[in-house]
């Protein structure tokens, strides 16, 4: 093994070890989704003091994407849909909601110098980040502006969300998670896990579907659950909590030094932008909680801008209802991804 190859093994290994030992202490101090603020940690830490640029291999990624997927669609129960499906115009009208927030922050943002209205539109649109960035050089956007600001809003909600949904919803990190429950035990599990992840991310592949690697596993996962063919198996709590930690690790190490002095300039306005934008979606939320029934916590984190597998994770960890927060999240998605291209047109020809 030549020298390289050991210092990389080594300097994942001291992330590996950090992100699992934060991981612990913030289990103790109560924090919902403790592994992947862990990993969080972890992972910025190491993405602003390591000499070198450390990167989530792909594979990791999306297993660990999958592996979320699975655990949300094993929680799937009918009567969560049925609600969906009897409030899905207060569902629709908030998801609308959040996108003209989005429009408004946006607009707001083109104040700072050299940012253009389309760049200042995908910076703030709420949820997506990566499919945003993806789409932001084809459809006209500085990339780069675009990147760091999402991020930075993925980076404060997820900071942020344990304390809130703790301090001001009564979130419970002792409620029953992803993994736990009265299943057949851990080896249906991890067969439920295999099957699903399997499948799934052939299925999403396939279709082409955004965060596919997700929601395909989801799919499957709920449709066995749905059916009775899962027998209530659940993903094992060492590999839910692993996936977490990979998901931590992948946003706190997409961090650098030169993405935080880039925003540097912008940094006052895109703060008091994406403070607002989050205040109104959680005004959102608790119209939505209002609107379905649904508890403040459960109407908080369907609405919040950003930060889907921190979202989940959260949801998860915390007693909410995953399903719902779930649904309205990815229509969420799907109306921001599949809008962008046309917003960028529209802004184009009416600013630019």
């Amino acid at each position: 093994m030549d020298g390289g190859r050991r210092r990389l093994l080594f300097d994942w290994a001291a992330v590996l070890v950090a992100g699992a030992a934060a991981g612990l202490v913030l289990d103790a101090l109560g924090v919902p989704s403790a592994a992947l603020f862990g990993g969080l940690v972890a992972g910025l830490g190491r993405a602003l003091l390591g000499r070198t640029r450390l990167t989530v291999p792909q594979p990791a990624g999306v297993g660990a994407q999958a592996v979320i997927g699975v655990s949300i669609g094993a929680l799937v129960q009918t009567d969560t849909l049925a609600t969906i499906a009897e409030h899905w115009l207060p569902v629709l009208l908030v998801t609308v909601g959040t996108l003209l927030i989005s429009l408004a922050a946006g607009q707001v943002m083109r104040l700072q110098p050299g940012v253009s209205a389309v760049t200042g539109a995908f910076s703030m649109i709420a949820g997506g980040a990566s499919g945003i960035t993806a789409m932001a050089r084809d459809l006209g956007a500085d990339e780069q502006v675009v990147a760091v600001l999402q991020y930075l809003r993925v980076l404060l909600i997820v900071v942020a969300m344990p304390v809130v949904a703790t301090t001001v919803f009564g979130a419970d990190s002792s409620a029953a998670g992803p993994a736990t429950g009265s299943g057949p035990g851990w080896p249906a599990g991890l067969l439920l896990t295999a099957v699903c992840i399997g499948v799934g991310v052939v299925l999403g592949r396939i279709s082409r579907i955004p965060v596919g690697a997700l929601l395909g596993p989801m799919a499957v996962a709920a449709a066995l659950d749905l059916t009775g063919l899962s027998h209530d198996a659940s993903v094992p709590g060492p590999i839910a909590a692993a996936g977490f930690l990979a998901i931590g690790l992948q946003v706190g190490l997409g961090f650098t030094r030169d993405s935080l002095r880039l925003v540097g300039r912008a940094l006052p306005l895109a703060l008091l932008l994406i403070v607002a934008a989050v205040t109104a979606c959680a005004g959102l939320g608790v119209v939505l909680a209002h609107a379905t029934g649904v508890t403040p916590l459960d109407g908080y984190l369907a609405t919040t801008p950003g930060g889907l597998y921190a979202v989940l994770a959260t949801a998860t960890g915390s007693g909410a209802d995953a399903t719902f927060v779930l649904a309205v999240q990815v229509l969420r998605l799907f109306v921001m991804l599949f809008s962008a291209p046309l917003l960028a047109r529209w802004l184009r020809t009416r600013v630019d």
